[in-house]
């Protein structure tokens, strides 16, 4: 039986915002269902337009853009709690493409109620304007470390950006997490080539910091990981959950 929003699991989790009883009975009635889909299906694609916008229930996923000659930018990774979809809600079709990294449950949700959401429920509309300002906040974040950090600063970045995440989420265990992401993954992620990759997380575990294998994330050196990535690791900024 799909998961009503009043015993959803991610309420309690430490990165999303509390919601009242009426946002909760209003997103119970503005979902649509659950979708179940498998390690590999395409969630959204690039150039087409979805009826549907999607939470993320469960499971781990990615969101990448193809150029022209076929290379991919990975643009996020995609976490329990995530919206995906809003760009084609909005704008007609999507300019990238979605895939699920791991099996999935996703919320659906109808597009065509948006209007009613703004309309009746104007603090989940501006909910949906913080995460897309958030989102483009990240974005600022991934092209200033992809323009002008060199490589070891670029992989700290990712990766303590993963980490906080998936400890927000309690998905870690101690001192490692298991993540389903390829390092291919992480170089078109980071602008950087398969052999790029594999060399700077081999320096990362040598000089101490972490270790990934197997798909599983270790987390050694925390505190050096942030200097290295030149980025703050204080509290949780906590976000709304959609």
């Amino acid at each position: 039986m799909p998961t009503r929003c009043k015993d959803c699991p991610l309420h309690c989790k430490p990165l999303f915002q509390p919601q009242t009883d009426a946002e909760t009975t209003f997103m119970q009635q503005f979902k649509r269902g659950e979708l179940q889909v498998q390690a590999g299906t395409t969630l959204l694609l690039e150039g087409a337009a979805s009826p549907q916008l999607y939470t993320v229930l469960k499971g781990l996923g990615l969101r990448y853009k193809t150029l022209e000659e076929g290379q991919r930018q990975v643009l996020n990774f995609a976490f329990p709690g995530d919206l995906l979809g809003l760009q084609s809600a909005l704008m007609g079709e999507m300019s990238h493409s979605a895939v699920a990294s791991t099996d999935m449950v996703l919320c659906v949700f109808d597009r065509g109620g948006l209007w009613d959401l703004f309309r009746e429920q104007p603090g989940r509309g501006y909910d949906l304007t913080y995460l897309a300002a958030q989102e483009e906040h990240f974005l600022g974040d991934a092209l200033a470390t992809i323009g002008q950090r060199d490589a070891l600063e670029r992989m700290s970045w990712a990766i303590l950006k993963l980490w906080r995440r998936a400890e927000a989420l309690e998905m870690t265990e101690g001192d490692s997490v298991a993540l389903p992401w390829r390092q291919q993954d992480l170089a078109d992620a980071l602008g950087l080539s398969l052999v790029h990759t594999n060399k700077t997380l081999a320096r990362l575990k040598r000089e101490g910091v972490i270790t990934w294998q197997e798909g599983r994330l270790r987390m050694v050196n925390r505190a050096r990981l942030a200097e290295l990535a030149m980025a703050e690791d204080g509290e949780i900024i906590t976000r709304p959950l959609f």
